[in-house]
């Protein structure tokens, strides 16, 4: 039940997928990436177990405000994000697949496919079926959400780099990783709240989200663009001869 629970996200995986446009992704990269993303759980779930007991050891009975925060930022969201950031930048940085811009979105999305079903596995063997499978598809999905806005600066960050913007590419580099953390971590904060003000607000806050992550990689789709440095791997149609027209490029 709970796989099926990452419907949706499959879904918008695939309409990622369909929206590049320039060149499609190797198949092999992208079960690479989910494969690796699925792994980085099991750091997130020693991490969530570590802050439970952490965080224990400082109050008896309900879990203060300030410590749901910490849980939720630091040791649930930081820690999450951080794996699948490791993930993306080890495979994808200097590989000659990614030579633009949009190919930034679809690996982050790839990565994070993978935790969200390996995560939901974990949810039905752990829980034993107690888990709302309202709360997994939201989890599936805003886990997607999260990785586009990664994706998003991700790619920005190869095209700038290239371009030899080293300031710029640090700074997207950093949007990449901390825009992300914090999304997730306000959504993780306002699920453990538990309590109908902050449920109201995390509807309001998915819809947004979706929203906002649904323009943000049409618009990057739109907009793709080769990475510079990169011409040397787009094939021509026409001769099918690599567009440096050295003698290394002939096929």
């Amino acid at each position: 039940m709970y796989l099926f629970a990452t419907i949706p996200a499959i879904i918008l995986f695939i309409v990622i997928w369909s929206l590049d446009n320039t060149e499609k992704e190797p198949a092999g990269l992208l079960i690479k990436l989910f494969l690796g993303g699925a792994l980085t759980v099991i750091s997130a779930v020693l991490a969530g177990l570590l802050g439970d007991k952490l965080l224990g050891l400082f109050y008896k009975g309900t879990k203060p405000l300030l410590f749901i925060f910490i849980d939720s930022f630091i040791f649930s969201a930081l820690v999450q994000e951080a794996g699948k950031f490791f993930v993306l930048k080890r495979i994808t940085w200097k590989n000659r697949e990614f030579n633009y811009t949009f190919d930034g979105v679809v690996y982050a999305v790839s990565v994070s496919l993978g935790y969200t079903v390996l995560e939901n596995i974990v949810y039905a063997v752990a829980g034993g079926g107690d888990a709302s499978i309202m709360r997994v598809i939201l989890s599936a999905t805003g886990h997607i959400l999260f990785a586009v806005f990664m994706g998003y600066f991700y790619g920005l960050a190869r095209y700038t780099g290239g371009a030899g913007d080293i300031k710029a590419e640090r700074r997207y580099i950093a949007e990449a990783f901390f825009v992300p953390v914090f999304l997730n971590g306000f959504y993780i904060f306002c699920l453990k709240c538990d309590n109908i003000v902050f449920t109201v607000l995390l509807a309001v806050y998915e819809v947004i989200l979706l929203v906002v992550g649904v323009w943000r990689f049409i618009m990057l789709s739109r907009e793709d663009m080769i990475i510079p440095g990169m011409e040397w791997t787009t094939l021509k149609e026409d001769d099918k001869t690599w567009e440096v027209g050295d003698d290394e490029g002939k096929m």
